[in-house]
This record gives C-alpha cells, structure tokens and sequence, in this order.
C-alpha cells in the first residue's frame, strides 16, 4: 500500500503490464490486438499501438527481466521526481522508442514489436542522470559497474547488435528509449543536469 501512495504511477504501471501480459500469455488474441505493427502504423492505423505494445511480453523471461529493471529503478525514480514527470518521462520514451521502428520497418507487413524496454530504458537512463554511480551489471561483465560507465556500454551494444540482427530483440528501441529518457529529464525537471554535474565533481575531487 506505502507504494501506492508515494508512487501511484510506477505501481499502477507495474500491475497493469503485469496483469495484462500473463493475460495475453493465454490469450493470443490480445496480441493481435495490442502488438506494435510499424507497416499498419506508418499508414495510421493502430496508432494506439504505440502504447498497448508496452503492456505486453513474449513470454515469462521477457516479462521477468523488464519488471525486475523497472522495479529496482522506476520507484525510485518517481520518488525522486514526481508522478506526472515520471509518468511523462515513461509513456514519451515508449511511444518515440517506437517510432524508428516504425520508420525503418514501415514497408514489413511482418514485422512486430512488443514489450516495455523502451520505456524501462528511458526510465533507467533518466534515473543514471540523477545517480550516476549507482552500481549496475550489464551481461556478459560479471561485476557491478558505475552507471556512468555503464550508459555509454548499453548505448554501444545496442547499436552493434542492431546491426548484427541476430535475435528478435527490438535493440533499435532499447537505444531510442534510452536517448528519449534523458532528453525529457533534461527538458522537464529542473536542475538535473547541474546536479549531474555536481556529481561527477564531488567523485572526482
């Protein structure tokens, strides 16, 4: 109940992707319905798609990784920045992760997106503004390393496995979402950037 009422927007967030996900697991229908489909879009049909998308998950790992990342940084976030800033921060940064995808797929009749890491890396990104030596891991380093250094190594990734396309994973939205989440913290909340900053100098000095 305590994060309900200090961060009503992460938690009803959290419920209803979770909900709604183990839901469209039985029934594919909801797929059909709430899955992002770049060549539809482009043609503006199921431009609602741009957010239903971020409500549901291939399966339960997809699900399970996405959630445990918005849980350990989403409330946290809120927390430090308000409900309408992070609720801003999390839907803007999972409709314009989309938007690439929209654009370089729009002539794929068969192609699909579907997930919420768009917007649970803008999440992560505007969080690393605020905490930048906070310790994260990203695979395959074995150790926690500072945000600061871990930012710039998701961002390279995900552009070297969008090139690679070898897996069905939609990296292209893991960088935009990443890119929108700190543009709108910047834009949004005051002083993020000094104290960024102040930050970076209190470590160093």
């Amino acid at each position: 109940m305590d994060y309900l009422n200090q961060t009503p927007v992460a938690s009803i967030i959290f419920l209803f992707t979770v909900v709604t996900s183990i839901y469209a697991f039985n029934d594919h229908n909801l797929y059909g319905k709430f899955m992002l489909h770049p060549y539809s879009v482009s043609r503006k049909y199921k431009l609602y798609t741009l957010i239903t998308s971020g409500f549901i998950h291939a399966d339960w790992m997809h699900l399970l990784f996405n959630m445990m990342t918005f849980y350990f940084f989403a409330f946290q976030l809120e927390a430090m920045i308000g409900s309408w800033q992070f609720g801003i921060i999390y839907f803007l940064s999972l409709i314009l992760s989309d938007i690439p995808s929209v654009m370089k797929h729009k002539n794929d009749m068969w192609y699909n997106s579907l997930g919420a890491s768009g917007a649970i890396s803008g999440v992560l990104f505007s969080y690393i503004l605020f905490q930048p030596f906070s310790s994260m891991m990203i695979f395959p380093l074995p150790i926690p390393i500072w945000a600061i250094i871990f930012g710039p190594l998701y961002l390279v990734y995900c552009v070297y496995a969008s090139k690679q396309s070898r897996d069905s994973i939609n990296h292209d939205a893991h960088f935009f979402g990443a890119l929108a989440g700190m543009i709108i913290t910047i834009l949004i909340v005051p002083g993020v950037i000094p104290h960024f900053l102040n930050q970076l100098m209190f470590k160093i000095g």
